[in-house]
């Protein structure tokens, strides 16, 4: 999959900080279709996009206490589609009026040699994985449902097998900081996928 690139916006000196907004849960394998039908009845494709894609996760460890993160993702089923470079930054958990998780957000299409160029950074890999699923729309928010595919020798995407017997939901809206209204939105439409599947604001430390 593609993904969008961030959104661009005349500034007077400095740049956008772009956040995410967020909301997670999960589907098992026989709930799928279900929620595949409902989606299709309140999103604005009617068909969902497909993708496969192989991300990459790199980590660099310098003095702080947390090493720096970055990830790297390409499509494996669009030949010439560009690599992507992602930071997320810490979630933002503490304002219990906000609906969504929120995090810094930076995505930008880059060259093929992309993972060349972080390890000569100092840039070290930590783990790789395979995600295959359908992308839905809806205005601006995204929602995504996904099976994540565990490789099974490194570099090698064509031996993998799935991590669970779910598939991970997502519905996120990328939007300048102090954007909070979308928040509401995406609790609305996360209402109207119950009891489908139950779209929270999960804080990534309570899964450590």
């Amino acid at each position: 999959m593609e993904a969008p690139p961030v959104t661009m916006m005349p500034v007077t000196g400095g740049t956008i900080n772009m956040m995410e907004y967020l909301l997670q849960g999960s589907v098992l394998d026989h709930s799928l279709e279900s929620l595949i039908h409902r989606l299709r009845g309140l999103c604005d494709n009617m068909e969902p996009e497909t993708f496969l894609d192989h991300e990459l996760v790199f980590l660099l460890k310098g003095q702080q206490a947390s090493p720096f993160v970055l990830r790297a993702r390409h499509s494996m089923d669009r030949a010439g589609a560009p690599w992507h470079l992602r930071y997320l930054g810490q979630p933002e958990m503490g304002d219990k009026n906000r609906h969504a998780l929120v995090r810094n957000c930076v995505d930008i299409a880059t060259s093929e040699n992309l993972t060349d160029f972080l390890t000569e950074m100092g840039f070290r890999m930590d783990h790789e994985f395979v995600i295959k699923g359908h992308l839905f729309r809806k205005g601006i928010m995204k929602i995504m449902v996904y099976k994540i595919f565990r490789i099974l020798m490194p570099g090698n995407t064509d031996s993998t097998e799935a991590l669970s017997l779910s598939y991970l939901v997502e519905l996120s809206v990328v939007a300048p900081a102090g954007q909070d209204v979308v928040s509401d939105d995406m609790r609305n439409f996360a209402e109207q996928l119950k009891p489908l599947v139950h779209l929270e604001k999960i804080d990534p430390k309570r899964l450590m």
